[in-house]
């Protein structure tokens, strides 16, 4: 699996109201196109942008930047993180 589950932080719940983006702790070895079509497969969206950035604690988060039509926020409500 290369979603491993959405990370609930301060920062997190802001860039779901501002930047219309959500973030995952993903598998390590897991390359951006397949965080990518993960997550459109899994949740129905369609996702405009994957960054990735390797955490001082070992783990992978994963922003998505989700496109247009859908909001990260109604994602968000359907995982129920907030």
């Amino acid at each position: 699996m290369v979603v491993e589950y959405p990370l609930l932080t301060e920062k997190a719940v802001a860039l779901i109201e501002k930047e219309n983006k959500i973030v995952f702790i993903v598998n390590d070895k897991a390359a951006k196109r397949e965080i990518k079509d993960e997550i459109e497969r899994l949740y129905d969206v369609k996702v405009e942008r994957v960054n990735v950035l390797k955490s001082i604690k070992g783990r992978k988060k994963a922003y998505v930047k989700l496109a247009e039509p859908y909001k990260a926020s109604d994602l968000a409500t359907k995982l129920k993180i907030i």
